[in-house]
């Protein structure tokens, strides 16, 4: 069985507070992006404690053992005893690290294509539940709609936001970015503006109103990423900004950009073009 993870944006990103727990509270709108890597599971009868998992594409640093796909396995085994062995093939389109919720979206897809395929039964509020334990952006992917979401990013409520008129340009300088560091550089606070109310006004509004809260601390420490949302504006994007905690930067254009702007980035950087 086959199923293809796409990536996500985030339309503003505001860090709230600092919980007892450690994680932090956040408010973003989280956008699904029709760009994919490649997921497969086979049931096999090999003798094993853990799934095979064979990868393919961009490189991945973690051990395959810390691969979200394999932890999303062990997770529905500990409730499933019976869940047959499978092994997984995953093929990485999708820059890891970047803040576009490749590995995340893995995870959840894993979820669904488990779910299906042995006939579990698990109902949609479970696996958010089981999304949630393997990573804060999981349970948007069991979902994949526009969402504003709250607290760690599990409590969702779909907005309707519409940006099939436009094109997006992503854009990744290869910079790994560490959360928990991102995370160190943030005061929380609440006195922003509503992300709800600002993403109902004109994209062309956003760029004056949509804030990202890691994107001045890691712009800072990193200026090649100030330097991509400015050539994106330069050359005509609606709207710019970085994604996640970094270190993509995607631009919103109302056109095609990349027949219009060739060699405008390194040739070093990930640079992919899709239609909203």
């Amino acid at each position: 069985m086959i199923a293809f993870p796409n990536c996500k944006i985030n339309l503003g990103l505001h860090i709230v507070a600092k919980r007892a727990d450690g994680y932090h509270d956040i408010e973003t709108v989280f956008y699904p992006v029709p760009f994919y890597d490649v997921l497969e599971i086979i049931q096999t009868s090999a003798i094993a404690k853990d799934p095979k998992l064979s990868l393919s594409g961009l490189k991945l640093e973690s051990a395959p053992e810390a691969n979200l796909c394999v932890r999303a396995y062990q997770l529905l085994k500990k409730d499933f005893p019976d869940l047959p062995l499978v092994e997984i093939f995953l093929h990485k389109n999708i820059p890891a690290g970047g803040g576009l919720g490749g590995g995340s979206a893995d995870a959840a897809f894993m979820l669904s294509l488990l779910n299906e395929k042995f006939r579990l039964a698990i109902a949609e509020d479970q696996l958010l539940n089981y999304a949630l334990q393997l990573g804060s952006d999981c349970p948007f992917f069991i979902l994949n709609k526009p969402c504003f979401a709250a607290a760690r990013g599990e409590q969702m409520e779909r907005v309707d936001l519409n940006l099939s008129r436009c094109t997006l340009l992503l854009v990744n300088p290869h910079i790994h970015i560490e959360t928990k560091w991102a995370f160190a550089q943030i005061k929380p606070t609440s006195s922003r503006g509503n992300l709800r109310t600002i993403i109902s006004r004109p994209v062309e509004e956003w760029k004056h109103l949509l804030q990202n809260d890691f994107e001045q601390p890691v712009s800072s420490a990193y200026p090649e990423i100030a330097a991509i949302k400015n050539k994106l504006y330069e050359t005509g994007a609606l709207y710019a900004a970085m994604s996640g905690s970094g270190s993509s930067v995607f631009g919103i254009f109302n056109s095609p950009w990349l027949t219009k702007n060739p060699g405008v980035f390194p040739a070093g950087y990930f640079v992919k073009e899709v239609s909203l």
